[in-house]
């Protein structure tokens, strides 16, 4: 029950939908322009980097204070899952900003809200995401490609860090964990899956992350 309570307070947080409400703000609906998706990179594309990191800021904002709040309600009662909890909590945020129910269920890819996730869980492994993502997105300007590949750590490291002792669970819990974790970059990639096809065979989209809106 408490992960059910723990993944709903993530839920509402990831409800907060920023790049929508940015492109309200310049009088437009963010999905339709561009790729069509809510998140930063479209945003980017559409009306510049300023706004595009101000989109990742408020997705990645909001994962990680669902992951404060839940630490600060149930850190002393549950303090041998409060990790899984946390992880809990930015899971439910990060579906929530991908399935909008407000929005006919159309939002982002969640990379923005994830990276908050992994910063409520363990801060060391958005670190080596950040390096992951920005070590492929910045040399190749694809996008997706980072993502992709920033998931896949978080998704090992998590892994690692369980099996050498750093989140200090229960052998159950930590197997939870990992399915959690799997479960999360399954999600990733699913909604990347064009992305993906598209990397294939070579048609992909380059983005620059440093664009300059006119």
């Amino acid at each position: 029950m408490i992960r059910i309570v723990c993944f709903g307070i993530g839920y509402l947080f990831g409800l907060f939908q920023t790049s929508y409400i940015i492109g309200l703000m310049h009088g437009i609906d963010i999905r339709n322009y561009g790729s069509g998706n809510a998140g930063t990179t479209n945003v980017i594309r559409t009306l510049g980097t300023k706004w595009g990191l101000i989109t990742f800021a408020g997705d990645f904002m909001k994962s990680y204070l669902a992951a404060i709040v839940v630490g600060l309600l149930f850190g002393k009662q549950y303090a041998d899952c409060i990790l899984l909890l946390r992880l809990y909590a930015g899971a439910g945020s990060v579906v929530a900003h991908d399935f909008p129910f407000y929005m006919n269920f159309r939002g982002g890819k969640g990379v923005a809200a994830s990276a908050g996730m992994a910063m409520g869980f363990r801060p060391v492994l958005l670190g080596i995401g950040l390096l992951v993502f920005f070590g492929v997105a910045i040399p190749t300007k694809y996008v997706s490609a980072g993502s992709l590949a920033c998931y896949a750590a978080f998704f090992i490291g998590t892994v690692v860090m369980g099996l050498t002792g750093q989140l200090h669970m229960t052998q159950a819990l930590l197997i939870e964990t990992d399915i959690l974790a799997l479960v999360m970059m399954s999600l990733c990639w699913w909604q990347h899956r064009k992305n993906i096809v598209r990397l294939m065979n070579g048609t992909e989209r380059k983005t620059s992350l440093f664009k300059k809106k006119s």
